[in-house]
């Protein structure tokens, strides 16, 4: 089972391979150009579910292109009105760069999958339950306790925690020009941490969820060294990648709080010569 998407869609992969291999199913995840450009195409026995929200970037349409030519049973999950007859359509298309509701509404189908396939703890009960608490976080504007950073904001998570930090640090840099990172725990501990220094924030996603406590003992060396630390933690839901639904509306959060801050347009990311038509182009099937 291949899940196959870029940027915001490409962590929804990674977080739906998570939920897949809970069902018992060999599930792989892969950005759309390199899934487009590998060498060794999915067999007709596998199945790909590929993710684009607005069905129209280059490289999502020669994945979906070398996954329909490879007689593998496609699923895509798109926007409405993408387009694409063998699709699962969310929302409608966003107009803001950010794809915020759109990767929310993804994820939601993800779990439902994943339920369906025999993933355990993700009952309608308990989607239910993590719906009514994303309700409660954009009502309370529950926003993670952090100014913006004078040079980098470090977001880090372990497991399907990590996926999150990876979306909130895009989300910040999109809406709100912020230099943000977003590591899991070991990863950060290999060499990525040394640049740090003093004043930098850190805000840890989960760490009362880690088991191995790796984050807390991050968290404690960086404060150590100087740096701002702050963490998020979502104790009423056990399930560990259904958690990470409400850290990334946190997270979502924080970076239109940033934007406010900072005034910037939090609704459009990629402008100048990031925008080049000719540049987007690329990659895109002739036919």
């Amino acid at each position: 089972m291949w899940l196959v998407g870029t940027g915001s869609s490409q962590h929804a992969a990674e977080l739906g391979a998570l939920l897949l291999a809970e069902a018992g199913l060999d599930a792989r995840w892969s950005g759309s150009s390199e899934f487009a450009r590998m060498v060794g195409r999915p067999d007709p026995n596998d199945a790909v579910i590929l993710i684009s929200h607005s069905a129209r970037t280059s490289f999502a349409l020669a994945a979906r292109q070398a996954a329909l030519a490879s007689g593998a049973e496609v699923v895509s999950i798109t926007g409405i009105g993408g387009g694409w007859p063998e699709a699962i359509e969310t929302v409608a298309m966003e107009q803001s760069h950010t794809y915020t509701v759109s990767l929310t509404a993804t994820l939601m189908i993800l779990f439902r999958l994943a339920h369906e396939l025999g993933a355990p703890g993700l009952s309608a009960g308990d989607l239910k339950a993590t719906i009514e608490r994303v309700r409660t976080i954009v009502d309370e504007m529950e926003v993670p306790a952090v100014e913006p950073p004078n040079r980098v904001l470090v977001l880090v998570g372990s497991g399907a925690g990590a996926v999150s930090a990876r979306e909130g640090a895009l989300k910040l840099r999109e809406a709100a020009r912020v230099l943000a990172e977003g590591y899991g725990s070991e990863y950060l501990l290999h060499g990525f941490a040394v640049p740090l220094q003093r004043g930098d924030a850190l805000l840890l996603l989960g760490p009362a969820a880690d088991r191995d406590e790796l984050l807390s003992a991050i968290g404690e060396a960086a404060d150590a060294e100087g740096l701002v630390v702050v963490s998020i933690d979502e104790p009423s839901i056990d399930h560990p990648i259904l958690a990470q639904l409400p850290i990334i509306v946190r997270l979502q959060l924080l970076a239109l709080t940033f934007s406010r801050i900072r005034s910037t347009d939090p609704d459009k990311a990629i402008t100048g010569r990031w925008a080049d038509e000719a540049m987007w182009a690329i990659g895109r099937p002739s036919r």
